[in-house]
């Protein structure tokens, strides 16, 4: 069974889950090896959920969890951390405070707008305008950080768009897409395939499928696989379709990381 790089617990603010719960689930699939990637954005736009952890209690927490588990399940203790360009060296410097084994750098929000807020994201603009504003901001974060491992699902906001992906297409937003992904191959990076998008009716694992492809032709080899479950029962979902679809177009091996340095594994 794929490990599972990225899943939520009840130290995220946007779960309840307890973090046993996804690890007996873990154990229950067959899988050997996890990492918990709870949230940290700081700077997030007020609202249900504030997305900071109490750092000193999370890793608390999972290193006894790590311990407890050692036997039966390889618990690797993550990050997603939400990047953002006025944060300056604040994400860096969180970073190098903590012994993490693996940070997600994702963009969870676009002009100080979380993109959940469907009316807001597109306020003034048309949604191409709000899309491509989006990746810009995130192609500023992924070449001004340093402090992240892996691009989280890098176009996380077309959940949000009133049509969501059915007029995002390669053509439209490849300019765009193609330097996000020449910035994080050139950065020793690597790119997540995040399969909430089935969950959220895309049809297919964050990012597009054709930006996998391209990611393949420029050279890119760095792969994470993650659900970005919050809840048990999504945890390795959509996993089988992941692995057929990466060794489609040409991939062989992914990533999980342990002390912050990718181990390969075939797919």
């Amino acid at each position: 069974m794929i490990a599972d790089s990225h899943f939520h617990t009840s130290f995220s603010s946007d779960s309840e889950t307890d973090p046993r719960r996804q690890i007996e689930r873990g154990i229950a699939l067959g899988m050997k090896q996890m990492t918990v990637t709870d949230h940290h954005d700081p700077d997030f736009p007020p609202g249900e959920f504030d997305f900071l952890l109490d750092m000193d209690a999370y890793m608390s927490g999972m290193g006894a969890l790590r311990e407890e588990y050692q036997d039966r399940m390889d618990l690797g203790i993550g990050l997603e951390l939400g990047l953002q360009p006025h944060l300056g060296t604040l994400p860096g410097e969180l970073v190098d405070s903590y012994p993490f084994d693996f940070v997600i750098g994702s963009t969870h929000v676009t002009r100080h707008i979380d993109p959940w807020e469907r009316e807001k994201l597109i306020e003034g603009i048309t949604e191409e305008e709000a899309y491509r504003i989006y990746f810009e901001e995130e192609l500023t974060n992924l070449a001004q950080f340093d402090c992240y491992d892996v691009a989280g699902h890098l176009d996380y906001v077309v959940r949000y768009g009133p049509n969501r992906n059915r007029f995002y297409t390669w053509e439209r937003y490849g300019d765009i897409l193609d330097e996000i992904l020449k910035t994080v191959i050139h950065k020793g990076k690597g790119i997540e395939y995040n399969t909430a998008g089935f969950r959220a009716g895309l049809g297919w694992g964050h990012p597009m499928p054709e930006v996998w492809k391209r990611y393949r032709e420029l050279g890119g080899e760095i792969v994470t696989i993650g659900s970005d479950a919050h809840e048990p029962e999504d945890l390795g979902a959509c996993f089988k379709e992941a692995g057929e679809f990466l060794r489609s177009v040409g991939f062989r091996h992914y990533a999980v990381y342990r002390h912050r340095s990718p181990v390969f594994y075939p797919l």
